[in-house]
């Protein structure tokens, strides 16, 4: 992407300014812990907006106009010590964006003994104030609610707690996530493959759920782009594609030639029009320089989709949607569908013609000649590859009857065994609740027959990424 918006992560803690004077010491104490919250959050490319410790109405309002123009996407919210709702509310209210409360104390527990030793009151309750994180939790959420703000909390211990982390960062990968999604350029190429209804959707309610632009585009001028394609950057393409596919010797250069001048042309689309993922689909009939084209597109769209900029044949938006969600998490997203079920080893069978993953492939994708591409037209190379062996996370963006989106999500395994050697994307997948329950529970929530396989489970970061775009998220397994 050619204007990159790097994740902007606002942080501030709270107290109370009467302490100060009356505690020596309290303040700094916190400010510190507040430093060490910082040093956690940085991640990648973010950026952080730490305000301090908002002590009092009056620098709380202040604080909501710096996180604003700041343009932050996400804040979190440390709880040091008791303070007030109102050095709180002003701040998420006029910021607007989602909050995350760390209710994080010191350490596992107070140090009792140390604690009563001290017979000094006023050093006691300072110690106490030190360690009182949770007192106001009840008080913010109580305002939130009544304010409408949603918000979201992690409670656990600043020292030690790997898990508070962990938690954390998930947070964080999800917000870097929505922001891509906020900034993405989907490019839609040609038109629905007709009857597919399920694939059909509502292009306003993709961009008003998941932000970003649409740039609808013509197959023709991809057929002019890939007229002015010169010899030697074809040849370099075709050196490309010997080091990154294993191609099969029946594969002829012809073949090989008019794929690389088309990878070459998509490459030029995307560049031009700042792509951050495609959807297409062309029936290719009536004019030859379209028909050449299209059926000469995969292996430039497995490249672009190992890059970063996942493509989606069949004009499958809702599905292109959810496979730059999984690469946007680094888990790849390969353009999948059920093909069979093996009742004998408990698995299902997916995959799909056109794009594979090469970043997520087990060993190197290969590249076949196929004489038909079965249900469309024409004829070519095409990619076969299974999605790396290990856990695995399916993902459907679901259109509901209500107008609404639902993220579909399902944890399972890509395990070995004999694919279908068609020239296709195929793995086998292994689900804890079994074929039956899995492509039951999964069907019952009517998404489209396409999906995106990624590697790992990231169900969790994905619930996230629905809370903080107020979409629903089901898990089936």
């Amino acid at each position: 992407m050619k204007n990159q918006h790097n994740l902007k992560i606002g942080l501030f803690g709270i107290g109370l300014d009467a302490y100060w004077p009356q505690f020596k010491g309290l303040k700094q104490r916190l400010e510190g812990y507040l430093a060490e919250v910082e040093n956690k959050l940085h991640t990648g490319d973010s950026e952080i907006v730490n305000l301090g410790l908002i002590d009092n109405p009056a620098s709380a309002m202040e604080a909501g106009h710096k996180f604003r123009q700041a343009d932050v996407d996400i804040i979190f919210l440390y709880v040091t010590t008791y303070a007030l709702s109102s050095t709180v509310l002003p701040v998420v209210r006029r910021a607007k964006v989602p909050v995350v409360i760390l209710n994080l104390a010191p350490e596992k527990a107070i140090d009792y003994i140390s604690f009563n030793k001290l017979n000094d009151r006023t050093m006691m309750t300072g110690e106490w104030l030190a360690n009182v994180s949770a007192c106001p939790v009840p008080e913010i959420a109580n305002v939130f609610q009544r304010a409408g703000i949603m918000f979201h909390q992690i409670t656990g211990v600043l020292h030690g707690d790997n898990k508070v982390w962990e938690e954390v960062n998930e947070w964080i990968d999800a917000a870097a996530v929505a922001n891509k999604m906020a900034h993405n350029r989907l490019g839609c190429m040609g038109h629905y493959y007709g009857g597919m209804l399920d694939v059909y959707t509502d292009l306003t309610l993709q961009l008003a759920a998941f932000g970003g632009h649409i740039e609808m585009l013509e197959v023709d001028e991809l057929s002019q782009l890939r007229r002015n394609v010169t010899e030697k950057e074809t040849e370099d393409r075709i050196k490309l594609f010997c080091k990154e596919f294993d191609i099969a010797r029946d594969c002829s250069a012809e073949d090989l030639k008019e794929a690389a001048r088309t990878s070459v042309s998509v490459d030029r689309l995307v560049e031009k029009h700042d792509l951050g993922s495609l959807a297409y689909f062309y029936s290719g009939t009536g004019i030859k320089d379209n028909e050449d084209t299209i059926s000469t597109i995969i292996l430039a769209n497995s490249l672009l989709t190992s890059r970063g900029i996942p493509v989606a044949g069949e004009y499958e938006i809702k599905n292109i949607q959810a496979m730059k969600i999984m690469d946007c998490f680094g888990a790849g997203g390969s353009f999948t569908e059920f093909y069979a079920l093996d009742f004998n080893d408990d698995v299902v069978l997916m995959g799909h013609d056109g794009p594979g993953h090469l970043a997520i492939a087990q060993g190197r994708i290969r590249v076949k000649p196929l004489e038909v591409y079965h249900g469309k037209t024409g004829k070519g190379l095409s990619v076969e590859m299974s999605v790396r062996h290990g856990d695995v996370t399916l993902l459907s963006v679901v259109q509901k009857t209500d107008g609404r989106l639902l993220l579909l999500v399902a944890e399972g395994e890509s395990v070995p065994g004999p694919i279908l050697e068609i020239g296709n994307t195929n793995s086998r997948y292994r689900f804890p609740i079994g074929v039956k329950n899995f492509v039951e529970n999964w069907s019952s929530y009517g998404p489209a027959h396409h999906c995106a396989a990624g590697v790992g489970h990231i169900a969790s970061k994905i619930k996230k990424l629905g809370e903080l775009l107020e979409m629903e998220v089901v898990q089936v397994c």
